[in-house]
C-alpha cells in the first residue's frame, strides 16, 4: 500500500513538473507600455445618454414613512411569552403528583 501511494505520488509530481514547460536562462525585462497621448489637455467630449430611447421620467421626492402606517410590532419578550402560554395550555398534566417524604 505505502509504495503504491509513493509511486503514484511520484508520479503525480511528475506530471505537474512536466507541465511547467521550458523557462529560459535570461529573465524578461519589464518594459512599461508607452502611451504618449495618455495625460495631453484635449477638448471634452459631447455628452451622450447611456439611458436608451430617451425617455422622461419626473420625481419630486420621497414619501415620508408617515403615508404608510404599519400596526406596532410586539416585542420579542412579548412573543416569547405568548408562546410559552400556548405551550403551557396545551401541554399534557400528570394526572398525579408524587411526593418522597
Amino acid at each position: 500500500m505505502k509504495t503504491t501511494l509513493f509511486v503514484l505520488f511520484l508520479f503525480l509530481s511528475a506530471a505537474a513538473f512536466g507541465q511547467y514547460g521550458y523557462v529560459p536562462s535570461q529573465g524578461n525585462v519589464y518594459q512599461p507600455p508607452d502611451h504618449p497621448l495618455h495625460a495631453s489637455y484635449t477638448a471634452m467630449a459631447t455628452e451622450q445618454t447611456i439611458l436608451g430611447g430617451g425617455g422622461y421620467a419626473l420625481a419630486n421626492g420621497d414619501r415620508p414613512a408617515s403615508d404608510f402606517p404599519q400596526k406596532p410590532q410586539p416585542s420579542l419578550g412579548e412573543i416569547a411569552r405568548q408562546l410559552r402560554e400556548q405551550h403551557n395550555q396545551q401541554a399534557k398534566k400528570s394526572r398525579f403528583v408524587w411526593t418522597n417524604i
